[in-house]
């Protein structure tokens, strides 16, 4: 099949880069599988195990598809699809809250995601795992981490430091985020200039690693819906249990022999005390066997044959069954 990957980024990425780092390890896998990769992506973008054609700003996405293209896999929100003649499908990374429909081909990234616009069209994020450095699960395990955009609120690096602070003994990397940023620097110094709580800034590549192989776990009490949650994966297959709130993918994600739920902090408190009950290889093989990007590509391939075949993938346009009340949802 040739397929073409649409986002509109630079990649690779050697930090963060959420979505930008699940197409690339998606197309790599397809290649791998026998199909021809092409990503239509922002100018400045290299790859060299697929082609790569440059966004052209000045004219509709929908008129840059080359014509031997089989099907399209865009990521995120399209417009003129009318346009288009080629079998298509959108992923949605993240969380949409308006009343608009989204398109009968879209896929979201976990089944809670789904449901939430009235879907149940979606596909797992996955990795791969062979990019990474082989975890050492035996290492000592020194403090727990935050991993993500800490300046977001709805990530709550104000719960995971709570959290670190009703502990006599325990610390916490900030893995994404700076100690003087505006938001963070709104926390007050007792959390900024705790001694508990350390600011790594962004960190990508074999230090973060480094940081997640000697972590007691990934503390993630996140106050929205997750859609999926890729620090979540990586934290497990550095044999790092989920300390988090049961909101969005989580209850889906982290069953109990991989971490403990809760919208309470002094319940997750307590869970953190006894992080050593996880094993680190239960953790390790759990992230490998049921998030890795061979998984993801071979469900994605059956997205793409059932769209290739004249059929969508949702019968009713997908929409937010309910606009949420309140900006962040209940941690205390």
């Amino acid at each position: 099949m040739n397929i073409l990957i649409v986002e509109n980024s630079i990649i690779p990425v050697s930090l963060y880069g959420g979505t930008e780092r699940v197409i690339w390890d998606l197309g790599k896998e397809f290649v791998k599988l026998g199909h021809k990769v092409t990503f239509l992506v922002k100018e400045g973008s290299t790859c060299e195990f697929a082609s790569v054609l440059y966004i052209n700003n000045e004219i509709p996405l929908v008129k840059q598809i080359p014509v031997d293209i089989e099907v399209v896999h865009f990521n995120s929100k399209q417009a003129d699809l009318d346009l288009l003649d080629t079998p298509y499908i959108i992923t949605i990374h993240g969380n949409y809250y308006d009343n608009d429909e989204f398109d009968k081909n879209v896929v979201f990234v976990s089944k809670n995601h789904a449901n939430r616009y009235n879907s149940d069209s979606y596909v797992y994020n996955g990795l791969d795992w062979n990019a990474y450095s082989k975890p050492n699960l035996t290492a000592k395990r020194e403090a727990f981490h935050f991993l993500g955009k800490a300046s977001w609120g709805v990530k709550n690096l104000k719960g995971a430091i709570d959290i670190i602070k009703k502990t006599k003994t325990e610390k916490l990397n900030v893995l994404g985020g700076k100690r003087f940023s505006e938001r963070v620097l709104k926390m007050g110094p007792s959390y900024v200039f705790s001694s508990k709580v350390n600011f790594k800034g962004m960190v990508g590549g074999q230090e973060k690693e480094d940081y997640l192989n000697h972590s007691k776990g990934l503390i993630f009490p996140v106050i929205w819906h997750e859609p999926f949650g890729l620090a979540i994966i990586e934290s497990l297959y550095f044999g790092c249990p989920i300390f988090g709130t049961p909101y969005g993918s989580l209850s889906e994600l982290v069953v109990e022999d991989v971490g403990f739920l809760s919208n309470r902090a002094d319940e997750l408190t307590n869970s953190v005390l006894n992080s050593e009950r996880f094993s680190s290889q239960v953790c390790h093989e759990y992230a490998v066997e049921n998030f890795n990007s061979k998984k993801m590509a071979l469900d994605y391939l059956a997205k793409y044959e059932k769209v290739s075949s004249g059929l969508t993938l949702n019968q009713m346009n997908p929409k937010l069954k309910k606009l949420p009340k309140k900006k962040y949802l209940e941690f205390n």
